[in-house]
C-alpha cells in the first residue's frame, strides 16, 4: 500500500485562490491522500464560499488569525493524530500537477535520510520561469541564495540537497515533526520554514529539491514590496539568527554585518520622513502619497527591528496589513459582483 499524504492549506481572505488551488488538486493521479484545510480567521466570507463549492472539505475554523505557522500547525497536529505518512505544506495560491504527490513521494523513498523535500515552484503567471527551488546559506550576507530563481524551467532538472525549501510547497516525513516539534510559532509569517529546515538538519536530516514535482504560485503583488512583507523580513531574519547561530558566531555577524545595515535601515527610514514632509508641503498629491508608501516601508523595516530587540513575536502592529486586507477584500467583493 503507498504511503498516506495529508495537503495542508491555510486561508486567509483568499478564498477565489483556494477554490482554484483546490480544483487543480481533483487532478491529482496519487491515492490515498486527504485534504486539510485551515481558515485563518478570514473576514470575506471565506468558509461559506469555500464550503459552498466544496462542501465535504475538512475544514478547521480558527477563528483568528494565527499567521503561516499557527495555521499550518493546527491542520499538522490534526493530520499528525490520523497517522498519515506524509504532511504537504501547500500555498493556497497554487495549482499543483496532477503528479506532483507521485514525484514527492517516490523521491522520499529513494532519499531515506532526506526528511523535508521540495517542490519546483513555477510563477503562475510566467509559467515556464522558476520562482524557487531551494536555497542555501549564504553567511557572508547573513541571508538565503536562491539560485535558481528567475530562471527558465529546464534549468533546474535534477534533485539537489538544499539548506532549505520554500514553506510554499513543503513535503515533510511525519516522524520529523514528531521529532522536532512543530513550526516555531514566534515568526508568525516568513522564516519559520528556513527554521524548521535548520532544525531539521541539526537532527541529521537531508533537504531536498525534486524538480518533477511541480506547482505554480501566483506571486502576490499585494505582498511583495509592501510593509508588513518589511516588517517580518527584519524581525524574523534577526529572530532566525538568534535561534541558529552560536552566541558568539552571532556577536561577530551583528559586527561585521548586521549594525551597519541596521544603521542604514534607520537612516533610510529618517531621511524619508524629512522628504515626506517637504512633498507633503510643496509636491503634488500623486507624488506624496508614492512617496508615502516608501516611507511606509521604511518605518515597516524599523518597527521589525525594534520589536525583535522588544521581543515583540507573533503578528504585527495592525498598521502594517490594515491597508493589504483592504485591498483584499475590496478585489473579492468586486469578483463577487
Amino acid at each position: 500500500m503507498k504511503p498516506s499524504v495529508a495537503i495542508v492549506l491555510v486561508n486567509w481572505n483568499g478564498w477565489q485562490d483556494t477554490v482554484e488551488c483546490l480544483h487543480s488538486l481533483k487532478n491529482i493521479s496519487y491515492q490515498p491522500y486527504e485534504i486539510i484545510l485551515v481558515d485563518n480567521g478570514s473576514t470575506d466570507n471565506s468558509v461559506f464560499q469555500i464550503q459552498k463549492i466544496f462542501p465535504s472539505i475538512q475544514l478547521i475554523e480558527t477563528k483568528k488569525n494565527l499567521g503561516f505557522a499557527g495555521g499550518n500547525n493546527i491542520a499538522i497536529t490534526y493530520a499528525l493524530q490520523k497517522k498519515v505518512d506524509f504532511i504537504f505544506l501547500l500555498n493556497n495560491d497554487t495549482i499543483v500537477d496532477p503528479l506532483v504527490l507521485e514525484e514527492l513521494t517516490h523521491a522520499a523513498l529513494q532519499k531515506p535520510k532526506g526528511g523535508i523535500f521540495g517542490a519546483k515552484v513555477l510563477r503562475y503567471q510566467d509559467p515556464s520561469t522558476i520562482d524557487h527551488m531551494g536555497g542555501f546559506w549564504n553567511s557572508s550576507i547573513a541571508e538565503f541564495d536562491s539560485p535558481f530563481l528567475g530562471k527558465k524551467e529546464e534549468e533546474g532538472s535534477s534533485m539537489q540537497q538544499v539548506d532549505y525549501v520554500s514553506g510554499c510547497a513543503f513535503f515533510v516525513k511525519k516522524e520529523l515533526f514528531e521529532q522536532i516539534g512543530l513550526l516555531d510559532e514566534k515568526f508568525f509569517l516568513l522564516w519559520e520554514e528556513s527554521d524548521f529546515c535548520a532544525r531539521a538538519k541539526r537532527n541529521g536530516c537531508e533537504i531536498w529539491t525534486v524538480p518533477k514535482a511541480k506547482i505554480w504560485h501566483k506571486i502576490s503583488a499585494s505582498f511583495s514590496g509592501k510593509p508588513h512583507l518589511q516588517y517580518y523580513w527584519w524581525r524574523n531574519r534577526l529572530l532566525w539568527l538568534e535561534k541558529n547561530y552560536l552566541k558568539k558566531d552571532l556577536y561577530t555577524l551583528y559586527q561585521k554585518i548586521l549594525l551597519k545595515e541596521i544603521f542604514h535601515s534607520y537612516k533610510i527610514c529618517t531621511l524619508k520622513e524629512i522628504q515626506y514632509f517637504f512633498f507633503k508641503l510643496f509636491a503634488p498629491k500623486q507624488w506624496s502619497v508614492k512617496r508615502r508608501e516608501k516611507l511606509l516601508r521604511a518605518r515597516a523595516s524599523c518597527k521589525g527591528i525594534s520589536d525583535y530587540f522588544f521581543r515583540r513575536f507573533g503578528i504585527g502592529p495592525s498598521w502594517l496589513s490594515e491597508k493589504n486586507e483592504r485591498e483584499k477584500n475590496h478585489s473579492a467583493q468586486n469578483q463577487e459582483t
